[in-house]
């Protein structure tokens, strides 16, 4: 089971890493994918990493 919250958190900082991506190509000018798509992308990664990074620490704690 360690094996598989390890899996998680790295999932999660996969996620979190894309999350930085786009949140940093909307500070540029002139992006293509326009800022709203980037704006959902964003959050879609954001909570994506928050679910399996809270899944990830139910795993390590409680078993």
């Amino acid at each position: 089971m360690k094996s598989i919250a390890v899996m998680f958190f790295i999932l999660s900082i996969v996620l979190f890493l894309g999350t930085c991506k786009y949140i940093l190509d909307l500070k540029r000018p002139g992006v293509y994918p326009p800022k709203q798509v980037l704006k959902k992308r964003a959050a879609a990664l954001a909570g994506g990493g928050g679910i399996f990074l809270l899944a990830a620490f139910m795993l390590s704690y409680f078993l």
